[in-house]
């Protein structure tokens, strides 16, 4: 649980995931054969197995979606440019830590507009975040540049929280669990095959750390390791997202309407019989929606073989999401047992 608040907590966003890779490194040090960090920034663990044995690629990205600062004005307030998928419902009077460039981290909450002062017809409309900035205290311009620059990024201050039935909650769940996942898995399989576990880079941002990594790695077989959309809360119908907490990981059939990944029969089969075998319970899903690391990957030089294992998880995308570590243990469980059967 320590390892889980610690990733949580960790700051990440696209194009700085330097602390996430830092922890894995420290975690997989005395597991891995080799730890190399690419020039894109990807950290890659390697646990040898045996000669002409396949090679796995494990893939979890290290990023988060955040902001960045992208104009100071006279007065000293902050607009900013959301990196990743944001919901610009969500961003208002949240607090941020700007990780300055020139200083200490700064601490600023996101304002617009108040209520008191906005006509009937603009109450009604979500504040776009084209229309929001950030305040962090300074008195001009000149005294805020010399607090942050224009390029530093920012996370969300956010609690990580124990609650009841072994869940958790806390910011960057997307995709700090599916690093878990990936580091515990390496210290668990014991198999004849040589296994990659990588950390992605820029996966929010068009799964840019997937596609340099399978490139390099070029394996005989993938599997993304994420989070998927949780349905089992008020506003969501079953057929939307039918997949929910507690009855375990979600093997991804299709995701994007095909646009994403269609995955392979016989990488759908050795999932799926991994579950059935140790009697490991597991969801099915086949998503509309977005996408993984495991559409860039499967599509890199011939085309990889690739799988998608994701954890159930509510209010994906907001400093609050919410998750089981039963499905976690069961996600780890699942993959290590299908690599082991190799």
């Amino acid at each position: 649980m320590e390892l889980m608040r610690e990733l949580s907590l960790a700051p990440g966003v696209s194009g700085s995931e330097e602390e996430i890779a830092k922890i894995i490194t420290r975690e997989l040090k005395d597991v891995a054969d080799k730890i190399e960090t690419d020039s894109m920034g990807n950290l890659i663990a390697t646990k040898k197995g045996q000669k002409k044995a396949p090679t796995v690629m494990l893939a979890a990205h290290m990023d988060e979606i955040g902001l960045m600062v992208r104009y100071i004005d006279d007065n000293g307030f902050i607009n900013f440019s959301t990196i990743g998928g944001i919901n610009d419902q969500m961003l208002m009077n949240q607090t941020v830590t700007i990780h300055s460039s020139v200083g200490e981290p700064v601490v600023g909450v996101i304002g617009s507009k108040p209520p008191h002062v906005t006509t009937p017809e603009e109450r009604n409309k979500v504040v776009k975040a084209k229309d929001m900035f950030i305040d962090i205290g300074a008195k001009d311009k000149e005294e805020a540049e010399k607090m942050v620059r224009v390029g530093d990024k920012m996370t969300f201050n956010a609690l990580f929280e124990e609650y009841p039935n072994n869940r958790i909650m806390g910011k960057a769940l997307d995709n700090r669990v599916g690093c878990y996942v990936m580091m515990e898995v390496m210290k668990r399989v014991e198999t004849r095959a040589t296994v990659y576990g990588v950390g992605t880079v820029q996966e929010e941002v068009g799964l840019k750390g997937a596609k340099t990594s399978a490139f390099k790695l070029n394996p005989d077989l993938a599997i993304a390791l994420d989070v998927t959309l949780s349905g089992d809360h008020p506003g969501i119908k079953p057929d939307e997202a039918p997949v929910v907490m507690g009855k375990g990981p979600a093997i991804i059939l299709a995701d994007a309407s095909g646009r994403g990944i269609l995955t392979q029969q016989s990488v759908k089969d050795m999932l799926i019989n991994a579950g059935d075998e140790n009697e490991i319970p597991y969801q099915l899903e086949v998503s509309d929606g977005g996408t993984t690391d495991g559409t860039a990957i499967h599509l890199t030089r011939e085309g990889i073989p690739t799988g998608v294992l994701s954890v159930p998880t509510r209010y994906i995308h907001t400093p609050v999401s919410v998750c089981s570590m039963d499905d976690i243990e069961n996600t780890i469980q699942l993959i290590t047992e299908a690599i082991n059967a190799l």
